[in-house]
């Protein structure tokens, strides 16, 4: 199995502009460190692929590009009038035309090869030209909705790929799995009306946005899974046991896509959960096991939020070794003091029982609680 890694440093320019930074930037002038003060900048990214290189996990990766996704592919989500104020406003210099989602000159070409990686990515992997696919995708893209961008997506990265999968034959039945901090808004809108699509988030409640992501969210295919801020490692494995596995099984996809957010670990400075890079390793096995007994193996990973520049490389690592089988180890340098920084047998007990709750309301698996159980992971 070759897992492919998509990126391009084209990406990691996007800034906020004119609109958050003092310094004029565009063209061949790069935007300062630190995206500008945003909290959503490239040094997560690019110090996760300088990871890579010096472990040397990249060396078992099949490292690709892929082209911008042209007007007629955006349009199967976006309508033409978000579209045409997108590039004018890209064009003039950059600005903001949602909430909380600023871009500077050529915004528009960089988010239109974000959604491109994700769908070079879905592509190959549908193809099967590769076994799985990470695409490190930016500006990222569950916040956007078909015709309002918002917290710093600008284009549906994930939507637009499975559209255009679709619309190419490649695929009918998918199943997106959101496990950022913050709730898939976007994602779970596009796909409102669709059977054919589920969706599926796991986030902190009431973090992002603050009127969207409620387990009563009623849609053709969906499940939102709202934990309580603290939950730990436990907590996440007991979620996708009961409640998002379950609910992709059930759904016989042929396809797992991935909203890949790593603002649930313990560092980031816009979530309040615990996870660590095990936690996210042990979600890709689980999501992995799933697919190799559901879709041959398919699955494919879009890179979301994730805002600590020290963490959220350790925990991408340790997604992509998982994903690749390669032996390569980034060890995690704050594993001893996050395991001891986990939630309390009580609290576990707390959210399991959440838990436990949201899965018998949709008939879903009632297994023994994971707290319960003698870790093993």
């Amino acid at each position: 199995m070759t897992t492919g890694f998509f990126h391009d440093e084209r990406c990691l320019w996007h800034g906020g502009g004119n609109y958050a930074q003092m310094a004029p930037v565009g063209g061949l002038v790069q935007p300062i460190a630190g995206g500008g003060g945003l909290p959503e900048d490239p040094e997560t990214k690019r110090r996760l692929v300088n990871l890579m290189r010096v472990t040397g996990l990249m060396s078992d990766l099949s490292e690709r590009s892929a082209p911008m996704l042209d007007r007629e592919d955006l349009l199967q989500v976006h309508p033409a009038a978000y579209l045409d104020a997108f590039e004018a406003a890209s064009d003039a210099g950059g600005g903001e035309l949602g909430l909380r989602a600023p871009f500077g000159p050529g915004g528009y070409d960089i988010a239109r090869l974000s959604a491109g990686l994700v769908s070079g990515a879905l592509e190959a992997v549908l193809q099967g030209a590769l076994g799985n696919a990470y695409a490190l995708s930016r500006p990222p893209g569950h916040h956007c909705t078909a015709d309002w961008p918002n917290g710093f997506c600008l284009l549906a990265n994930i939507a637009l790929a499975v559209r255009r999968a679709q619309a190419l034959g490649l695929c009918r039945r998918v199943a997106v799995l959101d496990w950022d901090v913050h709730h898939g808004n976007g994602t779970e809108a596009i796909f409102a009306d669709d059977p054919e699509v589920l969706t599926v988030s796991i986030h902190q409640a009431n973090n992002y946005p603050l009127d969207t992501g409620g387990f009563e969210t009623r849609a053709q295919a969906n499940l939102n899974v709202p934990l309580p801020p603290g939950c730990g490692h436990d907590s996440y494995l007991e979620a996708m046991e009961r409640l998002a596995l379950p609910a992709i099984r059930a759904h016989e996809p042929e396809v797992i896509v991935i909203a890949c957010g790593l603002d649930a670990g313990a560092f980031d400075p816009l979530g309040r959960m615990l996870a660590h890079a095990g936690t996210f390793r042990a979600m890709t096995r689980q999501v992995m096991a799933l697919a190799a007994e559901t879709c041959d193996g398919r699955v494919v990973m879009a890179h979301e939020g994730g805002y600590s520049e020290v963490y959220v490389p350790f925990c991408t690592h340790a997604i992509l070794e998982e994903m690749s089988g390669s032996a390569v180890r980034a060890e995690d340098p704050f594993a001893a003091t996050l395991a001891q920084r986990q939630p309390e047998a009580d609290f576990r007990a707390f959210v399991s029982d959440r838990i436990g709750a949201m899965a018998a309301a949709r008939g879903l698996s009632s297994r023994t609680p994971r707290h319960a159980l003698k870790a093993r992971d």
